[in-house]
Parts: C-alpha cells; sequence; structure tokens
C-alpha cells in the first residue's frame, strides 16, 4: 500500500484519531512580552481598520492557517518525539497529526510516546507496591496453573517469609549487626531482650525447626535436640554458634522455609492435621504454619524498624487468619492465666459445647471482623446473646497485643461492658506471645 506520501509498505487502513499532546507548563510561563506585542497591535489595528472599514471587522479574531510543510514519510516519523513532547512548530504539529490519520504504524507508535511522556511528568513513589507480587503470581498461575500448587493454608508463612527476604536482600552488611529489641508479654509484665538482625534470623530458624522436625525434615539443631520451648530452642541455638550471628544466617533460614513449603505442597491434604508441638502446648500443622506466619512478620517489622526500612502490614486476607488464630486460642489462654491466679474465677460454667458468657472482640480495619470470646469455660461456644463485654480495637493494633508489643493498658480503642472481663481477655491475648 502507499503511505501519506507515496512510501510504499505502510498500513493506511482505519489508523485512530490521536488528539495533539497538551501544552507543556513552559508554554504558559512568562506572557509578559506577549502583551507588550498585542498591545502594539492593538495601536497597529486602529491605523488598519481606518483605512479597510468593515473588511477588517470581518476578520477580526480570525486565526491564520498555519504553514503546512510537505515532509516525506520518513521525516514525519522522525517528528513524533518531538511531536510527543509538544517540541514542534504549529506547522510541524499539524503535518504530524493529519500523517497520524493516515498511517497506522505511525499513529501506534505516536500512542506509546504520548504515554511515555506522561510517565516524565507524574510524581511516582519508587516503592514497590506490597500487592505486586501476589497480583503477578495470580496472573501467572492463572495462564499456566501450577502442577503442584501451595495450599491456600500455606500461603500466609510463604508469603511473609518472601517478604522478609527481600528486606534482607536491600540491607547492607552492617546493618545484619544492627542492634534489635525483642519484647514480648510475661505474666503481668513486657519482658525485653537485646539481640540483632542476624539474631532474629536465627531465632526464626530455630523455631521453624519445630515445624521441620515434626514434618521429619532436618532440625537446626541436630538429630537429637531435646524437646525445648520455642524460648529455649533460640537460646540453645544462639549459644551454639562458634561467632556472633551474620549475614550467613539467611542463606540456612530461607532454605528451610523452601523446603517446608515445597514438602507440605507434595504431601497432600492429610498432612494440615499433623501435629507440632511447641512443648507446653500443641497445634495442628495448618495451625502452625499460620503462626509461624504471624511470628515472621512481627520479627521482620522489629528488623525493619532497626534499619528504617518502610515494611507494611500483611494482605487482609492473611491478617484476618492470624486475628483468627489468637481469637480461636484465646479461652484457653484465659483458662491457664485463671489456673495461675491471673485472672478472675469463672462465674459461670457451662457444658461443654454450650452457649457461655462472652466477649464481643470488633477488630476493625483490613483484615477485620467479630469474634465471640468464651470467659468462663475454653470448651464452651462464644455467643452474641451471652455477650457481656466488648472491645473494638484496629487489627494491626491487635496484632501488636498478641505480639506482646504493646500493654493491655495501651491496647483498647473503645470498651463497653464488664471491666474485668475485658481486662482479662486482653492480658490473655497478650499472654499468647513469647520470644
Amino acid at each position: 500500500m502507499t503511505g501519506a506520501n507515496g512510501d510504499d509498505g505502510d498500513d493506511v487502513a482505519r489508523a485512530p484519531w490521536i488528539p495533539g499532546p497538551r501544552r507543556a507548563a513552559d508554554d504558559h510561563a512568562d506572557l509578559t512580552a506577549d502583551r507588550a506585542v498585542d498591545r502594539a497591535a492593538e495601536a497597529h489595528g486602529d491605523e488598519h481598520r481606518a483605512g479597510h472599514g468593515a473588511e477588517a471587522e470581518e476578520t477580526s479574531g480570525v486565526e491564520p492557517e498555519p504553514d503546512v510543510p510537505v515532509l516525506t514519510h520518513g521525516v514525519l516519523k522522525s517528528l513524533l518525539g518531538a511531536w510527543a513532547l509538544s517540541a514542534c512548530s504549529v506547522g510541524e504539529t499539524k503535518a504530524v497529526e493529519d500523517h497520524l490519520t493516515a498511517c497506522a504504524p505511525c499513529a501506534d507508535e505516536a500512542l506509546r510516546l504520548r504515554d511515555a511522556v506522561t510517565l516524565l511528568h507524574e510524581d511516582r513513589d519508587l516503592d514497590l507496591d506490597p500487592l505486586l507480587r501476589s497480583r503477578v503470581l495470580e496472573n501467572c498461575l492463572g495462564r499456566r496453573p501450577a502442577r503442584i500448587p501451595v495450599p491456600d493454608w500455606v500461603t500466609p508463612y510463604d508469603a511473609e517469609t518472601a517478604r522478609l527476604d527481600a528486606l534482607l536482600r536491600d540491607i547492607g552488611e552492617s546493618e545484619w549487626h544492627a542492634p534489635v529489641r525483642l519484647k514480648w508479654y510475661d505474666g503481668d509484665r513486657i519482658v525485653r531482650r537485646k539481640s540483632t538482625v542476624a539474631g532474629v534470623i536465627g531465632h526464626l530458624l530455630a523455631v521453624d525447626g519445630l515445624v521441620s522436625a515434626a514434618l521429619g525434615l532436618d532440625d537446626p539443631l541436630g538429630p537429637h535436640a531435646p524437646e525445648l520451648s520455642p524460648s529455649e530452642r533460640t537460646e540453645a541455638f544462639w549459644s551454639g554458634l562458634d561467632r556472633p550471628p551474620n549475614r550467613m544466617l539467611r542463606g540456612p533460614w530461607r532454605e528451610q522455609s523452601h523446603t517446608l513449603i515445597r514438602t507440605v505442597s507434595f504431601a497432600g491434604r492429610g498432612v494440615a492435621d499433623l501435629t507440632v508441638t511447641y512443648k507446653d502446648f500443641a497445634l495442628p500443622l495448618r495451625d502452625s504454619l499460620l503462626e509461624r506466619a504471624f511470628e515472621c512478620w512481627v520479627h521482620a517489622d522489629d528488623i525493619a524498624n532497626a534499619v528504617a526500612y518502610p515494611y507494611a502490614p500483611p494482605s487482609g486476607a492473611h491478617l484476618h487468619g492470624m486475628i483468627d488464630l489468637a481469637a480461636r486460642l484465646l479461652p484457653a489462654a484465659l483458662a491457664h492465666r485463671r489456673r495461675a491466679g491471673l485472672a478472675a474465677p469463672a462465674r459461670d460454667l457451662v457444658a461443654a459445647g454450650a452457649p457461655g458468657r462472652s466477649l464481643h472482640l470488633e477488630v476493625e480495619g483490613a483484615g477485620g471482623g467479630h469474634w465471640y470470646i468464651a470467659l468462663d469455660s475454653p470448651a464452651a461456644i462464644g455467643s452474641p446473646e451471652r455477650a457481656v463485654a466488648q472491645v473494638a480495637m484496629d487489627g494491626v493494633e491487635f496484632c501488636q497485643l498478641v505480639a506482646g508489643h504493646i500493654s493491655p493498658e495501651e491496647a483498647a480503642a473503645g470498651q463497653d461492658g464488664d471491666r474485668e472481663a475485658i481486662r482479662d481477655v486482653l492480658s490473655a491475648a497478650a499472654s499468647l506471645s513469647r520470644l
């Protein structure tokens, strides 16, 4: 086919109409000189109108047609970049736009260039969207589903370990030794422990080893490690190192998390109910990996604060699962504190599975929802009809309480009803924390 200027090989069919680019800010920057020219032209126009009369009135306000040069296809194509930047003369702009209505390849190129120019002028945040990874994975898996998919209940752990690994990849050698203050709630007080970024990764490696051992995988404490609590395992791991923790721990920690995810994915459905023992309590593997995802996020936030790195909370769906796990653990935690004399005695014991006195926990924001916490027996069922108190909190704030980073007195944004029940439940939430 013949191009707009006689050139062969260009498609002229149905070329889209493209409006010209908006004038740049510089075109409006200084109008002083233009006003002076206008005043001079007005004075000259008075004399001109005196000589021409009605003819001047008929032609006033009509802009002259621009002088459109006749240009070859190659020259017009080379002007597309300048046209997109509004750097062409009036005549060149008219020539380019006339050409775009007849030349489809140049019209497509002009669209791409104009979109690129908008990126040059827009103020953009250089930080990646925290949801970008999940969107990319969702798009990829939508096009080509995984042969062995990661179970839904494993995805919070997968996401949080990947986010922490991205943080670790960005920090420098010296930042691995930045001080990190670990906090948790013990009894009725907040306990603090000094560590480093590398030390925190060693802690995650040691405690994730409980899940590894339950799956028959290698334990970072060795094949003959005794049954220890998470805190005891951490202290044993730290004391067993022949040098202070450093960035060399990143590789073993990330390999262990990859192995856990891969093993669970290949194991099938029944593995979700496998028991993981924490010495003083036990969780099914489904909840254990959710608990590990929660701790990974909490300690990633500790590390981010230590190295001044921006770090967002988990996605709403994952945060909801973490909050739900904590809410399900609260009745047992409250009963444990009651046996230790740290909570008020039960007021109305009921049969297992029956509705009992309850606290309405309303969590707001991403991942929020409504939970009813049984107050008198861990075997009772929380009931809206038997709610005697209500607490309203932000989702991230509730997680900070469960992590032991804030005290029960600092936590609740809104409280209503039985003050004793509120105090006991908030304290039980804080007691779920540990090193």
